[in-house]
């Protein structure tokens, strides 16, 4: 008797993605997975060197990626980096916004310019590609095909964190927006998703002064954190449901974070 083995295809196979933030962190780890499950991935975000060496390593392992130098604070960035994705892959049906700043400063701080970039970017940067790519998902979801936009937000949406107040209002927003528009999508088949993260090794908080650093130390002192290919777990396994399936809300937080 022989026997076969029947060659099953990737979860994403035949998906075209487009992912923020690609150059570190959850950008980069969720990046790195769609392409690992099958998916054609459009790698964005402003620091095209590492943007080149993800591309490089998603190749290596046998995906299809490309960096796109785009800032999402700069509309006209915006345009020409889908412009170009359009032209290298086609119609897009997978949109994953995890571009995101976190400065910190109490209140009584205040640095207004700190305040403009996290909203330029965690917020109406979130924005920029979700109307860029809006009209894509619509026609892949009136072809049968699966489509879906993922914004990363935070559990700083929910929760009271001292002097990030500004950061947590502009992830509740990208929070509240993801519910708002699904409501508009799902109609037409579209499916938006919201996905928390808690405490994650990222380079997100690179820009926090030595105090600010230790607060936040102290507040979830003895909580390993999660990882970037934590979050990119939970992404992969929202995208790859049926097409029928929309899981529009999920948290996700370390055991000890409470």
């Amino acid at each position: 008797m022989t026997s076969t083995t029947q060659q099953h295809p990737l979860p994403l196979t035949g998906r075209i993605a487009v992912v923020t933030g690609a150059a570190s962190g959850m950008g980069a780890a969720i990046a790195e997975r769609l392409a690992a499950d099958g998916a054609s991935v459009a790698l964005l975000a402003r620091r095209t060197e590492r943007l080149d060496d993800l591309a490089l390593k998603i190749k290596a392992a046998g995906g299809e990626a490309f960096g796109v130098s785009v800032d999402v604070t700069d509309q006209s960035s915006v345009d020409r980096g889908a412009e170009e994705v359009r032209q290298r892959l086609g119609r897009v049906d997978l949109v994953v916004n995890a571009a995101g700043v976190m400065l910190g400063a109490p209140v009584q701080e205040a640095r207004i310019d700190d305040w403009t970039k996290m909203i330029d970017t965690n917020l109406t940067g979130a924005l920029r590609l979700a109307h860029a790519f809006v009209g894509d998902l619509v026609k892949a979801a009136a072809e049968g095909r699966t489509a879906d936009l993922v914004n990363i937000s935070s559990v700083g949406s929910r929760g009271a964190f001292p002097t990030h107040g500004v950061y947590s209002a502009t992830k509740a927003a990208l929070t509240q927006f993801s519910e708002a528009i699904r409501a508009d999508l799902s109609p037409a088949d579209v499916r938006v998703s919201s996905v928390e993260p808690g405490m994650t090794a990222t380079e997100l908080g690179a820009n926090l002064s030595d105090e600010q650093l230790e607060l936040l130390g102290s507040t979830f002192a003895g909580i390993p954190p999660l990882a970037p290919a934590d979050i990119a777990d939970v992404v992969a396994f929202v995208v790859s449901r049926r097409r029928e399936l929309n899981l529009s809300y999920l948290v996700a937080v370390p055991t000890r974070q409470v």
